[in-house]
């Protein structure tokens, strides 16, 4: 999508908004969310190009807000002004019928305010043309299987009170595993705004490095307690579940937080864990649901203390709370956990004697109220002794609270430096937003299968 497509596509999203507003009666309010993106998408099999192709897409939602009633419908962006106006006036409508049915809400939240921003992030991505022979020329003669996605992705936001917000990102992800004949892989990822040749090889070498590895006899640990090393797509695994029912204010109201415990000072991490909400990477929009603006930061847990939840309008005035501009689900958007002095050189022989997990997949809670976590290891996992890498290891599953991973007996250290972990979810559309972690070694961990 070159320049002057984006322009076009704001002015048609301005005037939709305008064109609303002419026709909002009195003591309606709305909000527009715009989601649009112009991707490549090109999925590899076994070294080879499977399905390749471009996709432009977008939709509208927009939700009617009326005698303490709201209800919203989406519907898709055509590009083409007639169409997409005729749409938009026939939800409008349909959605005046609808309220009229609906029970009252006596949380409803009203957009208000007049915030503004503007917020364009263009990068310097592979060509369509060069894609194929960029990715595969470094990983010829493996068994190469992933997916790439690149291109614009376009967040926009306008309300019947004036506020007006328009994102814009140009981002690739490559989602990929390196897989042996006998089933095995390294699974990996590449992400950013500007494809760097040199660190996407750099990434290859490291996977033929641990595919070596996993080529060896694995070892079957019985379960128990191993001193362990997370890579940081695997303390990015454990990040994401703070997300479901854990660092909500609305589930911590509602007694259902894994964070419960915490929120009350009856419990902490240890003081080696800061995370905080950090906007200022840009990887996704500031602005929520009703156009509030989140600050560029905020701290959630600083030294193993809760001093923030993530507080919806909603919530606030549910709960008497003070927003802080989180989503609907307050949900983390662009979460960082702080470093800690582990080198990347030291790993190993800090780990002396334990596991190295590469991945964990299959998360849930086994027991929300003490925060335990269960799912197995996955991937290039390996043993190690004595600080050298021994063998891969079977898979294990897990069953371990994070007031003990992340406590103060057993949380050792997390490493120096930190790695962006994509979202890389591209179900109905292509997923904005990413982790930014470190490394992380603990003591004590629990393996239960």
């Amino acid at each position: 999508m070159i320049l002057s497509e984006l322009s076009r596509l704001e002015k048609n999203f301005d005037q939709l908004i305008e064109m609303l507003l002419n026709k909002k009666i009195e003591d309606e309010y709305f909000t527009v969310r715009l989601n649009s993106e112009s991707s490549q998408f090109t999925r590899f099999n076994c070294g080879k190009v499977r399905q390749t192709g471009l996709v432009s897409d977008g939709s509208i939602t927009l939700n009617l807000i009326a005698n303490q009633r709201s209800s919203f419908c989406k519907f898709p962006l055509t590009g083409n002004w007639d169409l997409d106006w005729q749409l938009a006036y026939k939800t409008l409508e349909e959605l005046r019928e609808e309220l009229k049915i609906l029970p009252i809400d006596p949380y409803l939240v009203l957009p208000q305010g007049n915030n503004t921003s503007r917020e364009v992030n263009l990068g310097e991505l592979l060509t369509p043309e060069s894609v194929v022979n960029s990715i595969l020329q470094p990983v010829k003669n493996l068994d190469f299987t992933g997916i790439y996605a690149g291109g614009i992705i376009i967040r926009g936001y306008g309300d019947s009170s004036g506020q007006k917000h328009w994102f814009v990102t140009d981002s690739f992800n490559l989602d990929y595993s390196l897989i042996l004949e006998t089933g095995k892989a390294v699974k990996g990822g590449f992400a950013g705004s500007e494809w760097n040749k040199a660190a996407y090889i750099d990434k290859i070498n490291q996977g033929k490095k641990q595919l070596e590895l996993i080529s060896r006899q694995p070892k079957e640990l019985p379960r128990g307690k191993y001193r362990t090393y997370f890579a940081p797509a695997a303390v990015a695994n454990l990040l994401n579940m703070l997300s479901w029912g854990a660092i909500s204010e609305a589930a911590i109201q509602q007694g259902n937080s894994a964070l419960a415990v915490l929120s009350r000072q009856e419990k902490q991490f240890s003081s080696k864990f800061s995370l905080k909400e950090n906007f200022k990477l840009g990887l996704v929009p500031r602005f929520n649901h009703l156009g509030e603006i989140a600050a560029e930061e905020l701290t959630l847990i600083d030294k193993g203390v809760l001093v923030n939840s993530l507080v919806s309008s909603r919530s606030a005035k549910e709960y008497n709370k003070k927003s802080n501009g989180a989503n609907a689900s307050e949900t983390l958007r662009s979460p960082e956990i702080s470093v800690g002095n582990l080198a990347s050189e030291q790993i190993l022989p800090s780990l002396d004697t334990g596991l190295y997990v590469s991945n964990l997949h299959y998360l849930n809670w086994s027991d929300r109220q003490t925060a335990r976590i269960t799912g197995m290891t996955r991937y290039a996992c390996f043993w190690v002794e004595n600080g050298e890498i021994v063998a891969p290891i079977e898979n294990l599953r897990f069953d371990e609270s994070l007031y003990n991973c992340w406590g103060e007996k057993n949380l050792i250290d997390f490493t120096n430096f930190q790695e962006i972990i994509s979202e890389v979810g591209t179900y109905e559309s292509r997923e904005l937003g990413a982790s930014l972690v470190p490394g992380m070694l603990v003591e004590d961990f629990t393996y239960t299968l």
